[in-house]
């Protein structure tokens, strides 16, 4: 895709591939729910993949879905979803509380999977999960969606670059008023703003400055015990990261990077398609954003294809080490909020801290 970047950034080391050209793929998705909707329309808008099954626990359901919108194959079960030879790959839609056991059914099945976010439920899980793709030597990959998006990957270029000095400071947020929807006030579903919200702050934080030496939380919970809302600091070396978020208010969800010498500022919401504005510490400011067809998840989806089709296991976008380390993130910051899942293992050990290992 031709970038067409404002001169102060024209010398950036960075590519986007168009993901309509990626290898074609048959999918195959585990939960026929809102996110397998946005995953097949993108697919179909954005890429050269296609959906050509769904599996539902519900054969009724996985009809009337596959009717809906054109697929062939519908599965009253997810095992016969997975041994289908109609899909090349899977993408797991359903509850972060299934994450790990669907990834697993589909790896042993000898399918390469996309998971959705959170990967998992905690980081132990997602071992589980990254032990059997080893084993079988199949693609694995948590479908952050943000991370590959153009002005996401433009705006690391413009950090790695040094445009902007050392950077001191990174802040994400990201609420939405969802206590009306009851996966995500049930524990049993591993609910909370924490996986499904804050993971998007989080995983920002961690693409730019990695993992933390130290983490801080503050928040509240839900009276079923889910987190509600909650802040938390990030402390590296030479920087202090924030990310918030709630699932009780809809806030600005807004982010930026502040280095010695500029920032960039991040549209709301930051997590989307948009753009980024970068400020010099000179006044100088310049505006990129890119245009394109479907909503964003297309340029996972063909990441996905090429690694497929590349005979690799796991993106260097978004890594299996990348994945884990953002987990152990979130498990400290649920250890520090007291939100623990029915019959979730304990939280691994800690440093002084509060550091994850």
């Amino acid at each position: 895709m031709e970038l067409q970047l404002p001169e102060i950034l024209a010398n950036l080391d960075v590519t986007i591939e168009d993901p309509a050209d990626c290898p074609p793929a048959r999918w195959g998705i585990i939960g026929p729910g809102g996110i397998a909707r946005q995953f097949l329309a993108d697919a179909r808008e954005g890429t050269a993949c296609d959906v050509t099954a769904i599996g539902s626990r519900s054969r009724e359901r996985a009809e009337a879905f596959a009717a809906q919108h054109g697929i062939a194959h519908a599965y009253g079960s997810y095992e016969e979803l997975v041994a289908s030879d109609a899909i090349d790959a899977v993408y797991v839609a359903t509850p972060h509380s299934e994450h790990r056991d669907h990834a697993i059914l589909a790896l042993e099945a000898g399918k390469p999977v996309l998971v959705e976010k959170s990967f998992t439920r905690n980081a132990a899980e997602a071992r589980d999960v990254f032990d059997v793709a080893r084993r079988q030597g199949l693609f694995a990959m948590e479908a952050m969606w943000s991370r590959f998006l153009p002005h996401m990957v433009v705006a690391r270029a413009v950090v790695r670059s040094g445009a902007l000095g050392d950077v001191v400071q990174v802040v994400g947020d990201h609420g939405q008023s969802l206590t009306h929807i009851e996966r995500l006030r049930n524990p049993e579903l591993a609910g909370g703003a924490m996986l499904d919200l804050g993971v998007y702050p989080v995983s920002f934080i961690h693409s730019i400055l990695g993992a933390p030496g130290e983490v801080r939380a503050l928040g509240h919970r839900l009276d079923s015990g889910v987190d509600a809302s909650s802040a938390s600091i990030l402390v590296y070396p030479h920087a202090i990261a924030v990310a918030t978020t709630a699932l009780t208010a809809r806030t600005p969800t807004r982010a930026w990077i502040g280095g010695t010498g500029g920032r960039i500022d991040f549209d709301p919401d930051f997590y989307r398609p948009g753009g980024i504005t970068v400020a010099m510490r000179d006044a100088e400011q310049v505006r990129w954003e890119l245009s394109y067809p479907a909503g964003g998840f297309q340029f996972q989806i063909a990441e996905a294809a090429r690694c497929i089709d590349g005979g690799v296991t796991e993106s260097a976008t978004m890594p299996w080490e990348s994945t884990l380390e953002v987990l152990e993130i979130m498990d400290e910051l649920r250890r520090q909020l007291g939100v623990h899942y029915p019959d979730e293992p304990s939280l691994r050990p800690r440093h002084p801290g509060g550091a994850p290992r």
